[in-house]
């Protein structure tokens, strides 16, 4: 690893795991511990904030250099040279876990039992930063995970399908950022050759995989949402393009998904250098877009988390909890 690169991200409290891998304890497991406030994701499917485990095992691998991205991305390499094996990836990031949230031990707004919950993960988010699926052992790190009776989550970018195919996590995402290739080639600044036509093909796979499903919408007013002369004063509902939901609800209806969320851009980390505060809807505009979305797809509006500007649609609400 660059040595430059190493010292931005252990500034940003990153733990670097092995060669390729990283750890960052996330906001939400922070404010579990403190606050008793969870994550959305325990709010919709049910896992637990405090003991989820939130890793990446391509730190600085990615096929994308999206503009909304907070990641660093001048040492940004499309492939893995080397690579670590799973059983390593996997214990390495559970001590970095534990270093990196020790300190709330002696912090006596911290429940006791909740944090020894959290010393020892039952949940695996496996994507932070990068694109997982460059990791050639990604499926048998998720079959680790699965060994040591942790749920995993997969977040990609849909551009590796022949990866994609091949994966059986708890819960697979597939994050598609454009409606349309135009859109797409501008917003996510693709590395490699034909992205768009892979992440379709990712969505065609992703309707036959025997595992939840969710395709996720991040949205960035002004770009993938929205139409740059709505005009202040109009409301969130006129702010956001029909042309645009029609186009996300036709790759929505080829995935099949379990579950769609539509999840506002958060204007954080080096995506300041490339975006403004404005480029960040509004929970009132990403309700709209949903209800929008829900009316064209037939899914239904099953939750929403202010706090997170996400709404998440689901084919059948009753199968949300894991």
């Amino acid at each position: 690893m660059n040595p430059n690169l190493r010292k931005i991200l252990e500034k940003q409290h990153y733990k670097i795991v092995g060669s390729h891998s990283g750890v960052k304890a996330c906001h939400w497991l922070k404010e579990k511990l403190i606050h008793n406030r969870c994550c959305y994701k325990e709010k919709f499917y049910g896992i637990k904030s405090h003991r989820c485990l939130q890793l990446t095992p391509t730190i600085n691998q990615c096929t994308q250099n999206c503009l909304y991205c907070w990641r660093y991305q001048d040492f940004t390499e499309q492939e893995l040279e080397s690579f670590d094996e799973p059983e390593f990836v996997l214990e390495k990031s559970i001590d970095a876990q534990r270093l990196l949230i020790s300190g709330f031990k002696g912090d006596e707004r911290c429940d006791k039992k909740m944090f020894e919950e959290a010393s020892n993960p039952n949940q695996v988010a496996i994507s932070l930063s990068g694109e997982p699926t460059i990791y050639p052992k990604l499926a048998e790190f998720i079959e680790v995970c699965h060994k040591k009776n942790m749920t995993t989550f997969v977040v990609s970018n849909g551009t590796q399908p022949e990866m994609i195919e091949n994966l059986k996590p708890t819960q697979l995402y597939i994050t598609v950022a454009a409606p349309n290739k135009e859109i797409y080639e501008k917003l996510c600044a693709p590395m490699i050759k034909n992205s768009w036509e892979k992440i379709n093909e990712s969505l065609d796979i992703l309707s036959s995989l025997n595992t939840r499903t969710v395709v996720r919408h991040t949205l960035v007013d002004k770009w993938n949402i929205g139409l740059e002369n709505s005009g202040e004063g109009s409301s969130p509902s006129r702010q956001i393009s029909s042309k645009f939901v029609d186009e996300y609800a036709e790759l929505d209806m080829k995935a099949e998904p379990d579950f769609i969320e539509c999840k506002a851009y958060m204007f954080v980390g080096y995506s300041r250098q490339r975006m403004n505060l404005e480029n960040m809807p509004s929970h009132e505009k990403i309700k709209g877009f949903a209800e929008k979305l829900s009316d064209l797809t037939g899914y239904e509006v099953a939750g929403e988390k202010k706090d997170s500007r996400v709404v998440v649609l689901a084919k059948d609400k009753r199968k949300m909890k894991i």
